[in-house]
């Protein structure tokens, strides 16, 4: 539970004390035309793989659910159909964003969203020792286990991406 000087901490970041979970807030250099998480990576200094994007969709049967992949890898729409009891699923709209979960593009995490969906976290994650996520806000990333990540946002762990 550190954060650097200096930096406040976000919704995500208090739920995560509250939860009593150990992270770490790091700041990353923030380039509004370049959101991905290739650009995330780079300017961690981390492998892509290790850097998870939060991506919300919209299922025709229960709704909005939260995937969480690497950075390098795509949400698989028919997996994540299946695992979330949905026939179909599709991203949603960019322009949706802010007003269904809170945040904004390049900014979205799955914990401290205007509700509780459903999250799926690729279960290529728990590989790691630790992964970065967003923290709630642009230019800044949580370093955190995956197995507390998924704890924390009431996860399921499953195989949501495409194949290479």
């Amino acid at each position: 539970m550190k954060a650097k000087t200096g930096i406040q901490k976000t919704n995500a970041a208090r739920l995560l004390d509250r939860a009593g979970i150990d992270y770490e807030l790091v700041p990353y250099e923030v380039d509004v035309n370049d959101l991905a998480a290739g650009h995330v990576a780079e300017s961690l200094g981390e492998p892509v793989e290790q850097v998870f994007k939060t991506l919300v969709l919209h299922g025709d049967r229960t709704g909005y659910i939260v995937c969480i992949v690497a950075g390098d890898r795509e949400v698989d729409l028919k997996k994540a159909a299946k695992i979330s009891g949905n026939k179909k699923v599709e991203m949603i709209p960019m322009k949706d964003l802010l007003d269904v979960t809170g945040y904004i593009r390049g900014g979205c995490t799955a914990l401290g969203m205007k509700k509780n969906f459903p999250v799926f976290l690729s279960e290529e994650a728990l590989g790691f020792p630790f992964i970065y996520v967003s923290a709630g806000q642009r230019g800044l990333q949580l370093k955190v286990n995956p197995a507390d990540w998924l704890r924390v946002c009431r996860a399921t762990a499953a195989d949501i991406v495409s194949e290479r």
